[in-house]
């Protein structure tokens, strides 16, 4: 696992223990990671701003799925950077 990977993974932790600012405040220092963007969308969506969360889904290819809470996407996030992508 590459070190952005591992700060990512450790933010997904932290978003999932309910810090969203802490997790963005990672997120923000890796803006060219797919990844990093896809955590930086589902943080705002933790915060309730759906609009810039619809950005960071379009940078990394991703949309808002509404029907997923973000406990599970989180998850999701960190199976990939575990290494197997889900969703």
């Amino acid at each position: 696992m590459s070190a952005i990977a591992k700060q990512l993974r450790e933010a997904v932790t932290i978003a999932l223990g309910g810090d969203w600012q802490g997790a963005h405040e990672i997120a923000q220092k890796y803006e060219q990671d797919e990844h990093a963007s896809w955590l930086h969308a589902v943080v705002h969506r933790m915060e309730g701003d759906l609009s810039n969360a619809r950005y960071w889904y379009a940078r990394c290819g991703r949309t808002l799925r509404e029907q997923l809470s973000t406990e599970d996407e989180l998850r999701e996030i960190a199976a990939a950077l575990d290494g197997g992508e889900q969703e």
